[in-house]
């Protein structure tokens, strides 16, 4: 099963990969109707579920398995699942982390929402990662709750973990692409661009129009190797939009 979806993640890199050009790329993105952003290590500067297990004292069993997941080395549920069966976090645990722990936006994040937001164009953020979190990062950067897609975790009554909801389609293998198919059809949107800095972010493309792989706080080889358009600064990516 592994080596099936391995392979069917490969084909989906090479149409990806194919698909566009560096200057493809470049003019789908100054005319992109909606951009989508990955937030752990693009958005964001850290792996909200590895400072959680960090938070939660089981930090390097963690974090082995998400290079693992990013890597696209093994599925990201049964990534997602075997993680938070290690952390077990409370909801007590989460709310600390977000107060004593919030995360760091990327440098230049902020003005590049800004810009594309000057320029009507709607920004969402698609995140393997947990909810309570990502709202937290939408929230700094004026982005609504409802573009928002994320996991959501589950807590018993008394506060402690109970699971995750499985039927969020970021919680899949694929999950970023459902979504960004979601958002083509309910918003009519015919231009729609991933960033990100990991394999689920560029198996998302296709369905979206292009990928733009971002490096600006880890590389993942595979997707630098993959995709036409690598950067490891937004300043890049502002200064692609001041050419329109």
């Amino acid at each position: 099963m592994k080596c099936r979806l391995l392979l069917s993640q490969t084909v989906r890199f090479d149409l990806c990969s194919t698909m566009t050009t560096l200057s493809q790329t470049k003019e789908l993105f100054r005319r992109a109707e909606a951009v989508c952003f990955d937030v752990d290590s693009t958005v964001i500067r850290e792996e909200g579920i590895d400072e959680l297990a960090k938070f939660c004292g089981v930090g390097d069993a963690v974090t082995e398995m998400t290079r693992k997941a990013m890597g696209g080395s093994m599925t990201f549920k049964m990534a997602l699942t075997e993680r938070l069966s290690i952390i077990r976090c409370s909801r007590e645990q989460v709310n600390k982390l977000i107060t004593d722990h919030p995360p760091q936006l990327t440098p230049g994040i902020r003005e590049l929402v800004d810009s594309l937001h000057q320029r009507n164009v709607k920004v969402f953020l698609i995140s393997g990662g947990f909810r309570c979190i990502v709202e937290h990062v939408a929230a700094q950067l004026n982005i609504p709750q409802h573009h928002v897609y994320a996991n959501r975790l589950k807590f018993y009554f008394n506060g402690e973990y109970a699971g995750f909801d499985e039927s969020q389609p970021t919680a899949e293998s694929g999950g970023k692409g459902k979504v960004i198919s979601i958002l083509k059809e309910q918003y009519g949107f015919k231009t729609v661009v991933m960033i990100g800095d990991g394999a689920t972010d560029l198996e998302a493309c296709p369905p979206a129009s292009a990928f733009i792989g971002f490096g600006g706080n880890v590389v993942r080889q595979q997707v630098k190797e993959r995709c036409s358009w690598y950067v490891t600064g937004f300043g890049e990516l502002i200064e692609e939009l001041e050419k329109i």
